[in-house]
């Protein structure tokens, strides 16, 4: 796999369609929901030299209201983000990120000339123990490095699509191989 250089300036689009890392908490009803975007606070307080980023929202959907129609959409935002931009970021629930990566896959065939990286969390990131802020920041890294592909980064692991699962019960993205390793043992 072709590393590419760190230090250049980057262009990187951050494609956002809600999910858990997003959702915010909502006292009058007392439920959390992909209600407004953290995004930019979390971003704040990062140091992102040599990135640029172009931030846009495709949806802003808890992925396990998502369907077909939204991954082919967000399929198609990025496709037509990666022919013009160094880097895609899709921040995505966890719940159907696998099957958006797939659609991307799929849908991009070869042709894909950045990498895109899907990222999420599995809890929010209002939470003390969330790993919203840790996934987006491997994320803005790992697109800088990666080749064209498509990938999902979380918790400190990079894996390329396809074939690329939930673990619901480790609280993971793994290649379908390794569950079904897990599960045989």
């Amino acid at each position: 796999m072709k590393m590419v250089n760190p230090c250049d300036v980057k262009r990187v689009s951050l494609l956002t369609t809600g999910g858990t890392i997003e959702k915010t908490y909502d006292p009058l009803h007392g439920v959390l929901q992909n209600d407004v975007s953290v995004l930019d606070v979390m971003l704040s307080s990062l140091e992102l030299e040599g990135v640029t980023l172009d931030q846009e929202s495709v949806m802003n959907k808890d992925s396990l209201e998502m369907n077909e129609t939204d991954h082919a959409m967000i399929a198609e935002a990025v496709i037509q983000r990666a022919a013009t931009h160094d880097g895609v970021i899709v921040v995505h629930g966890t719940d159907r990120l696998a099957e958006t990566g797939e659609t991307i896959f799929r849908m991009a065939g070869d042709s894909l000339t950045a990498p895109v990286v899907l990222t999420g969390a599995m809890r929010p990131w209002i939470l003390r123990t969330s790993d919203a802020l840790q996934n987006l920041t491997e994320a803005l890294l790992a697109v800088r490095l990666l080749a064209a592909g498509v990938y999902v980064c979380m918790h400190n692991n990079v894996l390329r699509f396809p074939g690329v699962v939930k673990n619901r019960a480790a609280l993971k993205f793994e290649h379908a191989n390794q569950v079904q390793d897990e599960e045989g043992q």
